[in-house]
């Protein structure tokens, strides 16, 4: 087949500029869209990224054919769309993207967290695209990276197996195969549902944050976060969720991986229990905690990666009360109601949906209403 060429990364943060970076040295045409100018504006000075990364990884210089903060120039003639922003955002950007995008284009989330492909697709039906695209979302972020300056990136890891689904699953191949030639990496994740109740980001990230609040505030950070912060009882707690979330999936006719299974997928790795499987994973080490207790691991993973999960439990008759536990501890945390900000049944259009009425949707993109 034909691979496409040309990509737009909608993003140009750490993972954004590591990914737009990476395409380029891979050979892509690539577009870097942020909304905000001065983010990109060495980037479009210098006319690409300079990428470092681990041993063999990718590195040089990555040369963007565009840098721009105009959606609509973005997405002109893009093959692939890549979003590589917070998950906060996504319902944003299909607003401002649906008069602009063209048919047969993929737009893939990078991540999509929890419900991100259905709430991508509910705000394109509400602004009435009338393009025919394909929305997919990846289980998790491919990279581990950060952003080194305006123009420079580093990837300390690229994970093994991704697993990636579509909407509906019926176009996931088309997917798999258009970008199989720049990420092999990713693999068939059967559909959106599968992808959303494996996210293990929503398990790890705001427990982890939250039963470390104090150690965060006194030191800002100043602790390895999933080697110093994993304790045994911490993985005691990340256990509990996982296994509602593993629960809830249950309901819905999915056999979720749980967390040993997912490191196992993702790193290689194992151990006795997740306190020990963890702390094999090398790549957990030299990672600081967030400076802040203002940390995208509340702000965005409980309203988008716990919070449906746990709405997803309750809709169908599933105790979650460890996930209650972090999300309430969280609103008090930061003062505010993620139970209403967040994705919710309710909020996706999803609420009256039975188990095979959800499933179609998912699989074949039929929608009860």
């Amino acid at each position: 087949m034909t691979y496409p060429t040309r990509y737009t990364v909608v993003g140009a943060g750490h993972g954004g500029k590591a990914m737009a970076a990476h395409l380029a040295l891979m050979g892509k045409e690539v577009t870097l869209y942020n909304r905000t100018p001065a983010h990109v504006e060495v980037v479009a000075k210098r006319k690409g990224i300079e990428l470092e990364s681990f041993l063999d990884g990718p590195h040089g210089f990555g040369r963007i054919k565009r840098t721009t903060s105009n959606i609509k120039e973005a997405l002109h003639n893009a093959q692939v769309v890549m979003l590589v922003v917070p998950s906060s955002a996504h319902a944003d950007l299909a607003k401002i993207m649906a008069p602009h995008l063209e048919d047969s284009q993929i737009i893939l989330l990078n991540p999509g967290r929890t419900c991100g492909a259905i709430e991508f697709d509910m705000v394109l039906r509400q602004e009435k695209c009338a393009a025919k695209v394909v929305v997919a979302e990846a289980e998790t972020f491919i990279y581990a990276a950060r952003s080194d300056g305006p123009a420079q990136a580093r990837i300390f890891r690229i994970k093994e197996a991704v697993p990636l689904a579509a909407l509906p699953a019926t176009q996931t191949h088309l997917v798999l195969e258009a970008i199989e030639d720049v990420y092999p990496q990713f693999i068939d994740g059967v559909n959106v549902l599968n992808t959303g109740l494996n996210n293990m980001g929503a398990i790890f990230h705001p427990a982890l944050t939250i039963l470390n609040a104090g150690r965060i505030e006194s030191t800002h950070g100043d602790f390895e976060f999933y080697i110093d912060g994993v304790t045994p009882s911490v993985a005691t707690v990340l256990e509990a969720l996982d296994r509602e979330r593993v629960t809830v999936a249950s309901a819905l006719g999915i056999r979720a991986r749980n967390a040993m299974e997912w490191l196992e997928l993702a790193y290689n790795v194992s151990g006795a229990n997740l306190y020990e499987a963890i702390h094999n994973q090398s790549g957990y080490y030299g990672i600081k905690a967030p400076s802040t207790l203002y940390h995208r691991y509340i702000f965005e993973d409980i309203p988008m990666s716990l919070l449906p999960i746990a709405s997803l439990g309750m809709a169908y008759g599933i105790s979650v009360h460890a996930m209650d536990s972090i999300i309430r501890l969280a609103c008090i945390i930061h003062k505010t109601d993620y139970n209403r900000r967040g994705r919710t049944v309710e909020k996706l259009g999803i609420k009256n949906l039975s188990v095979g009425e959800i499933t179609r949707y998912v699989n074949e993109g039929v929608l009860e209403q």
